[in-house]
Formats: structure tokens, C-alpha cells, sequence
């Protein structure tokens, strides 16, 4: 293995040395002068053999949050946002118009249902509107015989009565078969979506049979996911609510953290809000980065500007005719950007590509 590495750098270095020396003709005349016309510890870089070379620049930015930590997390809709959709009546499913993982709409129809029960009512409430017409019939001519005096006024008062009771029943039996999204002519009422979201769970099929213990639907919220995490107990105190998590490529909110830990695993539990997006599955799994505000001063770089030499983290920062090693106190690697600590300042320009040859250069000087 040390054998095989030093094989590489010396050809690696080799490779970069012919870089650095093809814009001089192949020989090492102009050298000295390229190195006498630099400071101290600067490497010398014409442009030419920047494209030699494949230098790409990139220049350090302001790091106003810092990745915190990775924690593996479970993905579950938040309180109430599950909503099991239960038959009001028993019957047989005549029609389905969803299938499962559809969105769906506040009162979005979701199956056809044929029920005896719904038969039954609607023959209730025919039975109901036909009292009524006769209570209304009635109501009027005694209330006319009695501004006659033909009648006592107590008649005319009962006949009234009966008319409102009948109201009454009118009323409830179209509010119980309208419950149900029903028709009681034709028997059949709609089971009915009661929130936006997606169907998580379906055991509906045509021509099967419901009951009022079963859920034949199951519709999650969209709007909202919770992630739960386990937080070690080293990060309690430095992970607080606010903070910014991000899952699954988008962004939400720490809504609490525990303080009590388990005996077990020695961590607290962590719960967070996130969007839907893209790979947000409830019951699924995903890793979750915290960020928190970043240290004064720190920056961030493209993650391949950052290479290790000499046992430290080190990046190549442009000087005036060249590069120059930099080292510094690299922080984590989030979204190809790692965080910078210390050792580097905003606007410095680092080398984001062609970071193996100038390491190189540097082993071989």
C-alpha cells in the first residue's frame, strides 16, 4: 500500500510539474524567475497552466447557519392529521373512485355505497313528508275555522303542533340521510373524503361489504409531516426548538426536544415539522441535518476545496502569481458545502477542482 501511494504521488506530482513547466517551452529555465517573482510559500500559477492544471475557483461565503448534526429519523403524520373514514350505514360497495396514494379534496367522493338502512330512512322520510302535508293541510283549514268562531282556538293551537312536530321529523330525516351524502330513493349514499390529503390506506373493493366498525379508507394530511429523532445526549441543550431541520430535500422547523432520556439508549427524543416533498413517506425513514447559528466568523466551501495534507484539513487559497496552502478547522459537509471555522475569511478564493495536483506539487517540493 505505501508502495502503491507513493507511486501515485509521484506520478501525480510528476503530471502537475509537466503542467506547470509546458508554458515554459518543457524546460526548467523559467522556473527560478516564476519563483523569484512570488512571495514566500506562494506556488507559482499562470493562467495557462491554471487550464493546465484544472484549477476552478470559488470564493468562501458566509456561513449564517452550521449543520449541528445527521440523525436517523422516522417520518409519521402529525396528530390529527389521520383520519380513518368510517361508514355511517353498513352496505356493499356498488363503486370506488380513488385508489390508494391518490390526493384528494376536502369532500371528495371516495366510494359509492348501496345500504338497506339508507333504503329505509328514505322511506321514513317519505312517510314523513306525507304527515307533513296533511298536518299542513289541516293546520290551515282549523286555523281558519277557528278566526271564524266556528271552532275553539285550543284546536286550531293542537293542529299547529302536530304541524311543527311534523316540521321536525321532516327535518331530521333529511339531516340523517344527508349526513351520509345519501339518496333515499335510490338506496345508496358516499363515503366522502373529510380532509385534503392522500389515501394511506385502502381495503375497499367493488362489491365488498362495509361495516360501521371498519375503515375502509385511511387519509393522510399533506400539509404537514413529523419526524421524530433521537438526539445523544451530548447534543441536549445545543439542539433547541426553532431550529432549522432539512429531510428529504426540504426544510422545517424543531418543534421539541426532550429532556428526559431513555435508559437504554441514552438519548432524547427530537420531533420536527416538514412539508411534503419529494421521498416524504409517512412510515418511511430518512435522515434529518439540524442547523443552528453559525460560529462568528465562519464560512463555507465548495467540499472539494477541502483536502487533508500533512494530517491537517487544508484548502488552496489564490495569492497574488499563485496558490498558497491554507489550513483550517473544517466543520461538516452538508449539500456539498463544508463549513469552515476558522483559517479563512469571506471573499478568499479557493481552488474547488484540481485540489490533488497542487497537493502534489506540495508533497514534491
Amino acid at each position: 500500500m505505501t508502495r502503491t501511494g507513493g507511486l501515485f504521488r509521484t506520478t501525480a506530482a510528476a503530471l502537475a510539474l509537466a503542467a506547470l513547466g509546458a508554458c515554459s517551452g518543457g524546460g526548467d529555465s523559467a522556473a527560478p524567475e516564476a519563483r523569484a517573482s512570488v512571495a514566500p510559500g506562494v506556488i507559482a500559477v499562470s493562467k495557462d497552466q491554471e487550464t493546465r492544471l484544472g484549477l476552478k475557483w470559488a470564493q468562501a461565503a458566509s456561513a449564517g447557519q452550521a449543520a449541528i448534526a445527521s440523525l436517523a429519523a422516522t417520518i409519521a403524520p402529525p396528530p390529527n392529521a389521520r383520519v380513518a373514514v368510517t361508514p355511517l350505514y353498513p352496505g356493499v360497495i356498488k363503486r370506488i373512485y380513488v385508489a390508494p396514494g391518490d390526493t384528494v379534496r376536502a369532500g371528495q367522493p371516495l366510494a359509492l355505497v348501496s345500504s338497506p338502512d339508507v333504503l329505509m330512512r328514505g322511506a321514513d322520510l317519505a312517510r314523513a313528508q306525507a304527515q307533513l302535508r296533511v298536518a299542513q293541510a289541516n293546520a290551515g283549514r282549523l286555523g281558519k275555522l277557528a278566526k271564524e268562531g266556528v271552532i275553539a282556538g285550543a284546536r286550531a293551537d293542537e293542529a299547529h303542533a302536530r304541524l311543527r312536530q311534523a316540521q321536525v321529523d321532516v327535518a331530521e330525516q333529511q339531516r340523517l340521510i344527508g349526513m351520509a351524502g345519501g339518496s333515499g330513493r335510490s338506496g345508496t349514499y358516499t363515503l366522502s373524503a373529510p380532509i385534503a390529503g392522500r389515501i394511506s390506506k385502502m381495503t375497499a373493493e367493488a362489491g365488498s361489504r362495509v361495516d360501521t366498525m371498519e375503515a375502509p379508507f385511511v387519509v393522510d394530511s399533506v400539509a404537514d409531516y413529523e419526524v421524530s429523532a433521537q438526539v445523544p445526549q451530548d447534543l441536549i441543550g445545543t439542539i433547541r426548538p426553532g431550529m432549522t431541520v432539512k429531510a428529504g430535500g426540504v426544510s422545517g422547523k424543531v418543534s421539541s426536544v426532550g429532556d428526559v432520556l431513555d435508559p437504554q439508549t441514552r438519548a432524547a427524543t427530537l420531533r420536527a415539522k416538514i412539508p411534503a416533498g419529494a421521498g416524504i413517506v409517512s412510515g418511511g425513514s430518512t435522515t434529518v441535518t439540524v442547523f443552528g447559528p453559525a460560529p462568528a466568523g465562519a464560512v463555507t466551501v465548495p467540499g472539494t476545496a477541502v483536502t487533508n495534507l500533512g494530517g491537517s484539513d487544508v484548502v488552496f487559497v489564490r495569492a497574488g502569481g499563485g496558490v498558497t496552502q491554507r489550513k483550517i478547522k473544517a466543520g461538516p459537509t452538508v449539500d456539498g458545502r463544508t463549513l469552515v471555522l476558522s483559517g479563512l475569511k469571506v471573499g478568499e478564493q479557493v481552488a474547488a477542482t484540481g485540489t490533488s495536483e497542487l497537493k502534489a506539487l506540495v508533497l514534491a517540493q
